[in-house]
């Protein structure tokens, strides 16, 4: 272990010892303690953007224009300017204040089609290619007639435009629309991408579509689950509908629903192995919720691996609802290769829990392509994040409440969290209330965030603050922040929101 702060030691030390077996990447992580943003430039003259994230690779800095009509990348240059001694703000030339000074823009492109916006929140990476996916979609119909299947009561969108794009130089690669549906598309809820593979969820009409994304850049259709769950389903049931009366035909469920009731009532039956009690406890937990468990429609999905699938249902109304945590949700996970249930839960399941507190990581399902993602602190992998949620479960209400909430965030948004190092609890102490990995914005605070070193002697490292240097004149303006760090450079911006449409303060945060 680095007994001493000094950089150069550091290094030295490198030089003639090793580390332990497996803990080499830990181990250089340590000299992020020393190299930390020591600076700020306040309201950084920049473009009007809607800054949206860093790639993986800390290639490319993501932005959209105002108006959702253009796709601007940026590529990280660092500073392009010099000074003698120690620099202050009044001896930096004025093009140090610019956005300019850090970024260089490669491109800008128009994605919309007619009528179309780009969704803000909605940015996945594919970092063995370095392709972009990108969404644009017309406005919501909320009292939409369902028609073909769709499931009623959820809203209704003209058509949902899916971009892949080759982020070096900006070529839309394809592209992939669906008409009349509803995909949630805030903060990449509604898609999930894992390796070569990307889920999308339509919830108009309960369908998961899986894609392949080939390096050559094509998006290709792999399998579709939900009215069916084999490629041959549909020809199957077709050749034999003239055989079924067709009131038995109407009474047919999904493929994939079919699977859920029939996994839920095989492990009632297994409950039991006295006939008696068997049907008794078959009338009061399957026959009686029948209608219930009919009516679950899938909210989200997320990868667990190439194989696996953890679905989300709930009620209708839970769909449409901003806080999903009033009403009953349960989770399934299952095997697209087998087209099986291989387990369900509810929402305050124990089991669950104990799972999402003991396997953390398994959840938050990584490309195998991706290197930095795998050290994102977590308390299935950091001492003090399991402190921290060890002091929540002690401190809540009722053990029920708090499983619910824990397990409110399943599945997990993909994409979603910084793999910064300064978000490394093992390093770092910082307040989660105002900062954090999560890719979300946070209600603002005129007091600066501070980064405490987490070993002796424990001292700040640097401060993030957001907003003009001098504060907020309006204290009582409500205020929002984001916050997007580099993935592995010393660098960091801090954007501040306060009226819709009124430009934002920006600024930039770097190791001078």
């Amino acid at each position: 272990m680095f007994r001493s702060h000094n950089v150069a030691t550091r290094i030295f030390d490198r030089q003639i010892s090793s580390p332990a077996p497996g803990s080499a990447v830990h181990y250089a992580r340590r000299f992020y303690e020393n190299l930390v943003p020591n600076y700020t430039m306040y309201e950084v003259e920049c473009p009007d953007h809607l800054f949206r994230k860093f790639t993986e690779d800390g290639q490319y800095l993501v932005c959209f224009s105002r108006n959702h009509q253009k796709l601007i990348v940026y590529r990280p240059t660092w500073l392009s300017y010099s000074c003698k001694g120690d620099c202050t703000s009044t001896d930096l030339p004025p093009k140090a204040r610019r956005f300019e000074s850090f970024f260089t823009q490669l491109y800008s492109v128009s994605l919309p089609c007619t009528n179309e916006l780009i969704c803000k929140d909605f940015f996945l990476y594919m970092e063995s290619n370095r392709y972009g996916l990108f969404a644009t979609s017309t406005g919501q119909i909320h009292d939409a007639t369902p028609v073909g299947g769709a499931v009623l009561g959820v809203p209704s969108i003209e058509k949902i435009t899916f971009h892949l794009l080759r982020l070096e130089d900006g070529v839309v690669l394809d592209q992939r629309s669906f008409h009349h549906d509803f995909i949630n598309l805030a903060h990449n809820a509604g898609a999930f991408l894992y390796d070569d593979l990307l889920a999308i969820v339509s919830l108009r009409y309960q369908t998961l579509h899986i894609l392949q994304i080939r390096d050559s850049g094509n998006l290709v259709d792999v399998r579709a689950i939900g009215t069916y769950c084999r490629e041959d389903d549909e020809l199957f049931l077709n050749s034999h509908v003239q055989n079924i009366h067709e009131t038995t035909v109407a009474c047919f469920h999904s493929g994939l629903k079919q699977r859920l009731l029939s996994f839920i009532f095989r492990g009632m039956w297994n409950e039991e192995t006295d006939p008696t009690l068997r049907v008794q406890g078959l009338k009061k937990k399957f026959y009686f919720h029948f209608q219930d468990y009919v009516d679950l429609i899938i909210w989200k999905v997320q990868f667990l691996d190439r194989h696996h699938l953890l679905i989300k249902f709930g009620s209708v109304e839970g769909v449409i609802s901003r806080n999903t945590d009033l009403h009953p949700a349960f989770f399934a996970v299952y095997n697209m290769e087998t087209t099986e249930i291989v387990a369900f839960y509810q929402n305050s399941a124990d089991e669950l829990y104990l799972l999402f507190e003991q396997f953390y990581d398994h959840f938050h399902a990584t490309s195998r392509n991706s290197y930095t993602m795998n050290f994102v602190s977590s308390h299935s992998n950091n001492m003090h994040a399991r402190e921290q949620l060890r002091c929540v479960k002690n401190k809540a209400s009722s053990s029920l409440q708090f499983v619910k909430k824990m397990l409110a965030s399943l599945p997990f948004n993909c994409q979603s969290q910084s793999p910064s190092p300064y978000f490394d609890q093992s390093l770092f102490r910082f307040d989660e209330k105002l900062i954090s990995a999560t890719d979300r914005h946070r209600q603002s605070t005129d007091h600066p965030i501070k980064f405490i070193l987490r070993r002796q002697p424990y001292t700040l490292k640097f401060k993030i603050k957001p907003g003009p240097e001098a504060g907020s004149i309006d204290s009582r303006t409500k205020k929002i922040s984001s916050f997007l760090f580099h993935p592995f450079l010393p660098l960091a911006l801090s954007i501040q929101q306060t009226l819709y449409l009124q430009p934002a303060v920006v600024n930039i945060h770097f190791r001078k």
